[in-house]
């Protein structure tokens, strides 16, 4: 397939001016390669593993949630440098869905709703809010991740979700304005907990996010590449 065709496709499902302002310049073709594309990968970021392992599929395309380019690129040193030797060495093209796919119908946050069964679903201004039919320790399994739960959280009947680092005050107070008994995201800070009206409910970046990557790839038939972060508890 054409290049051009298969991000016209990719911006039918995930538009990109549904991202948010500082996603400008961060989304879409961020490396470009091969002029056709038969041979896909997905996967949430583009760690050095991930694209090792695109070269042994021999992708053409590897399509992630976030941009390893953050930041203008100045200097093309270190880890930066290693990732995009191989990509450049391979002429493998690298597209970034992040923000305007957690926007999208059917995106991150609608992925994360059907996971965990959340019913009457609507929107809040960066995720969602529905009627939760399952209780904490079966959040956690299917999220195949621990949960960290800050404040005295009963029975819930409305949960808010935002996938990502979404514990940002404003939206903590929507969703209670609009009847949730608790909610959950990643990356709490102590200083945000402390003034929240409602529960949070604290999971890991990458189990709120991976799912609705994993659900892309099956949906186009792309090989999904799974590279979870290290992440050990102890006593």
């Amino acid at each position: 397939m054409d290049i051009g065709e298969f991000i016209a496709g990719l911006e039918r499902r995930a538009p990109p001016d549904l991202a948010e302002e500082f996603d400008v310049g961060k989304i879409g073709l961020v490396v470009e390669g091969k002029a056709s594309v038969d041979r896909v990968c997905c996967a949430l970021d583009a760690t050095p593993a991930v694209v090792r392992r695109a070269v042994q599929l021999k992708a053409d395309m590897l399509v992630v949630h976030h941009t390893p380019l953050w930041d203008p690129v100045t200097r093309l040193t270190g880890k930066t440098a290693g990732l995009l030797r191989i990509l450049l060495a391979k002429n493998m093209n690298l597209y970034v869905m992040h923000t305007n796919f957690d926007h999208a119908e059917g995106g991150v946050n609608d992925v994360l709703c059907r996971l965990l069964s959340l019913t009457d679903v609507s929107p809040l201004a960066l995720g969602k809010i529905g009627t939760c039919s399952i209780p904490p320790d079966e959040i956690a399994r299917r999220l195949s991740c621990t949960l960290r739960i800050w404040g005295s959280l009963g029975t819930v009947s409305r949960l808010a979700v935002v996938a990502g680092s979404g514990f940002l005050p404003d939206l903590i107070e929507e969703a209670a304005d609009k009847g949730a008994g608790a909610f959950l995201s990643a990356e709490l800070k102590h200083a945000v907990f402390r003034a929240a009206p409602i529960p949070c409910i604290e999971a890991t970046h990458y189990a709120l996010e991976a799912p609705a990557m994993r659900s892309l790839a099956e949906e186009n038939g792309w090989t999904y590449i799974d590279d979870p972060p290290a992440i050990r508890s102890v006593p």
